[in-house]
């Protein structure tokens, strides 16, 4: 059955009944059939969000507290579904799909818990008579536009908060799994949200500009967030500029991990495995760059070398840690990374390219800031370990890349840890911890090319709703003339 874009509380074709095809990248078989929308079924969406918006931003926080309540516990209950979609249309394996439910379930329970804490204040005035207040309110129709690497951990981050707050939403789904966005939709529908306050837009790659440029460029429209790449994100800033429009942008990442000379090398090695190969690398926060002091360097390469030879890999249908990426051409730009990087002296110290969409850990040791490798973002199963001289040379390195979203430092002094962390250009930093972590509640976002803006708790209240100045005055009160 062909999937249908959401609008209004209804399941509708796109117009001219067009759709487009996402295949199973492991396999080659017809992952979903969905609805390619275009400028006529986006302006669709957004009436339909802007009708629904009266009535939802008048809504009291304990009806809307209820709704996202029963819509985690739903969602938690359709995971094998989730699982079994996500795995047809991404290629990722089942847990981390098990795991983006979950997520996304206490995603969903956090909004909830925020909707009582959208709050204003009194701020005192020197004028006599007059009460002055700072003063919260939902801002209106909100465009998210989510990725395909964590499909519902993040589909449902576009939406959750700015529902909570009182807005209605467009959630552009990613053409890479269109039936696991429209899922997050149906559900929050089945939950009791009011037709329109959220509509799921579906469509083919080659129309994304035009999407896109309809979504953000639409006068009803007030916000965006966007999470993806660099690349990406800097079209949508540039076309909102035009427009005045606020963005919240989380983007690319080359995230550091710093392994110092008295780092707990085990804990290190643990830890840089998990960061760099959980979903195959495809992630924002994946660690790509492990940096080491030049001392300690030789054992943790050994150690690790034998960690990332020893994890599983192969169809994400079985029990394996690394399933397949999202694409052949993940896989082809990987392998350019590396033969550049060892052309220039580096060393391939386990895994390596494959010819399918599915590849082992891989780990090449002996990168320099002159390879491709130290700069470019891989988002594929392959980290490149630099050696440093000191923790001065260390710091300098990791701060070496236009990204900076997360970051890790490894060492057992934590005041010099700590030390290290604030010196690091990044949004994210965890001493002795992986790069890759997250919580709801947490502010969430990057420096410099990575985006900017908040996700996450009350940081994220600040992006989605209108901080507005109002008084109540004396209307007999004095004027000088």
């Amino acid at each position: 059955m062909d999937l249908h874009l959401l609008i209004g509380g209804d399941a509708t074709p796109a117009e001219d009944a067009r759709t487009f095809e996402r295949r199973d990248p492991v396999t080659g078989a017809l992952a979903t059939r969905a609805a390619a929308a275009r400028k006529a079924d986006v302006d669709r969406a957004v009436e339909a969000a802007a009708a629904a918006f009266p009535a939802w931003s008048q809504t009291g926080p304990g009806a809307r507290r209820a709704i996202l309540l029963k819509a985690a516990d739903l969602l938690e209950a359709r995971t094998p579904e989730f699982i079994e979609t996500g795995i047809a249309e991404t290629g990722a394996t089942g847990p981390w799909l098990g795991f983006n439910v979950a997520f996304a379930a206490g995603i969903l329970r956090e909004a909830a818990a925020m909707t009582t804490q959208v709050k204003g204040e009194v701020v005192p005035s020197d004028k006599p008579g007059t009460l002055a207040m700072a003063y919260r309110q939902p801002v209106g129709v909100l465009v998210g536009m989510a990725p395909w690497n964590a499909p519902v951990i993040l589909g449902m981050r576009a939406v959750a908060m700015p529902i909570a707050c009182g807005n209605t939403v467009v959630l552009k789904a990613s053409e890479m799994c269109p039936r696991l966005h429209v899922m997050i939709g149906e559900t929050l529908e089945q939950a009791g949200l009011p037709k329109g306050v959220i509509n799921v837009v579906t469509h083919a790659a080659e129309d994304a500009p035009e999407v896109v440029a309809a979504l953000v460029e639409h006068p009803k429209v007030k916000r965006v967030n966007f999470t993806g790449s660099t690349r990406v994100g800097r079209i949508i800033a540039e076309l909102a500029a035009r427009h005045l429009k606020p963005v919240l942008l989380e983007l690319g990442g080359k995230a550091p991990m710093l392994v110092l000379d008295d780092a707990d090398l085990d804990g290190a090695v643990n830890a840089a495995a998990f960061g760099a190969f959980m979903n195959q690398g495809q992630i924002c926060m994946s660690t790509e760059r492990i940096i080491v002091d030049e001392t300690v360097a030789d054992a943790f390469v050994e150690k690790f070398a034998a960690k990332a030879a020893a994890l599983p890999f192969g169809n994400p249908r079985e029990h394996v840690v690394l399933g397949s990426v999202v694409n052949r051409a993940t896989v082809e730009r990987v392998d350019m990374l590396i033969a550049d990087a060892l052309a220039q002296g580096a060393t391939c110290v386990a895994g390596g390219a494959t010819d399918s969409t599915i590849m082992p850990a891989t780990v090449i040791d002996g990168v320099t800031p002159d390879m491709k490798l130290f700069r470019e973002e891989s988002f594929g199963p392959v980290v490149c370990v630099v050696r440093a001289r000191d923790t001065e040379h260390a710091i300098a390195l990791a701060n070496d890349t236009e990204y900076g979203l997360s970051s890790s430092v490894f060492g057992a002094d934590v005041t010099r840890a700590m030390a290290v962390a604030r010196r690091i250009e990044a949004g994210i930093c965890h001493v002795n911890g992986p790069t890759v972590q997250d919580e709801a509640q947490m502010p969430f976002g990057g420096m410099k090319a990575s985006g900017y803006g908040r996700f996450g708790g009350s940081a994220a209240i600040d992006e989605f709703t209108e901080l507005r100045w109002i008084t109540l005055e004396d209307p007999a009160q004095h004027y000088p003339f």
